[in-house]
């Protein structure tokens, strides 16, 4: 473990994605604005004073009320060829088109909303009409509340948001669980270079004429890259408190962390020990790992959601029967990592005992 650890300064490609995660904890203040306005652009500001020439392609309904109710728009009933010849001439800024369909009835709305390509108006179109857009899909979500199959999840934001979640949303939905998730997924591909370099590099025949066995070697790399999970992501949510983003639950969040580790270290080592081959170990564990967190986040009470509510709302073990699944594959691979590690040093020794 102690080789291991003071060699990660060789790692480059681990130290920049390191430095990479450090420098957004470290500046979560200043980045907010600019990442915000990426996750929710209507976040940035409204631009007072200016109004936007809309096309309305469609019979007149809620979404034309709520258009024309909306500050900073211009509502004009077009036919389509009319409109989109407005839209190149630039006398429009805009042209939305609305198929005549019942909010009551079970097909789709589409909507479809026609723009000047790279141009710095349709970006302002789109913020002023997301706003309008959204609300006209809650009345349809009303409407149709009789199609509905399942019962939405309510999150209630704290009343010190002041009316605005994005903050909120961002924060504790997407840049908590990223930083958090994020040294789990180094960790896993530093535990495939870790020991696929001993056989690139031909080093496991002379490490086991030490009185060091096959599995103290791989339990050694494996614990290190699991110790450094809860390490980095307690650096990054102290650098995160510092920027003044409360972290009501720290020590639930570095255990979710840690058992996340756990099993991706370990699904690394696997993975490495079954091909040995630096590339193709990477390539079939990024594959893998993609296929299980998307697998992961569409379970409701998934370790990405916990995060985000020990962050948010506090609390101690908010799905106790998800962690304890979790303990139990870690505990499974644990099994197989050691299996397999014990009958491949049998292998190794077969073969050297033939040799000498």
């Amino acid at each position: 473990m102690k080789k291991e650890l003071l060699g990660l300064s060789d790692e480059k490609t681990i130290i920049f994605a390191i430095l990479l995660q450090l420098f957004v904890a470290l500046f979560a203040s200043v980045l907010l604005i600019g990442l915000t306005s990426i996750y929710d652009p209507e976040s940035m500001n409204r631009y007072q004073g200016i109004n936007f020439n809309i096309a309305y392609i469609g019979n007149e309904s809620q979404l034309y009320s709520l258009l024309a109710n909306e500050r900073g728009l211009r509502i004009y009933p077009m036919d389509l060829s009319s409109a989109l010849t407005s839209l190149k001439e630039r006398k429009i800024s805009g042209v939305l088109f609305v198929p005549d369909i019942a909010p009551e009835s079970d097909k789709p709305v589409t909507l479809t909303l026609y723009l000047i390509k790279n141009d710095i108006t349709s970006a302002l179109v789109e913020m002023r009409l997301k706003t309008v857009l959204n609300n006209f899909e809650e009345i349809l979500r009303e409407k149709r509340a009789s199609y509905r199959i399942a019962d939405p999840i309510v999150v209630l934001f704290p009343e010190d948001t002041s009316g605005n979640s994005t903050f909120f949303e961002f924060i504790y939905g997407l840049l908590i669980p990223l930083l958090v998730l994020m040294p789990v997924i180094v960790s896993s591909a530093l535990v495939i270079d870790l020991i696929t370099e001993e056989f690139q590099y031909e080093t496991l025949e002379t490490l086991l004429s030490t009185p060091v066995s096959l599995l103290e070697i791989i339990l050694g790399k494996v614990a290190i890259c699991i110790i450094i999970v809860p390490l980095q992501a307690f650096i990054w949510l102290l650098l995160l408190m510092l920027n003044h983003i409360q972290i009501l639950s720290l020590p639930q969040i570095l255990l979710t962390a840690s058992i996340l580790a756990i099993i991706f270290v370990e699904l690394g080592a696997i993975t490495a020990l079954i091909f040995r081959e630096r590339s193709q170990a990477q390539f079939i564990f990024s594959t893998g790992v993609v296929a299980v967190i998307l697998m992961m986040i569409s379970v409701p009470g998934n370790p990405l959601n916990s995060i985000a509510l020990y962050a948010s709302s506090g609390g101690f073990l908010l799905n106790i029967s998800f962690l304890l699944l979790l303990v139990m594959v870690a505990a499974l691979l644990s099994f197989i990592l050691i299996y397999l590690t014990l009958g491949f040093q049998r292998i190794l020794i077969k073969k050297r005992n033939k040799r000498s």
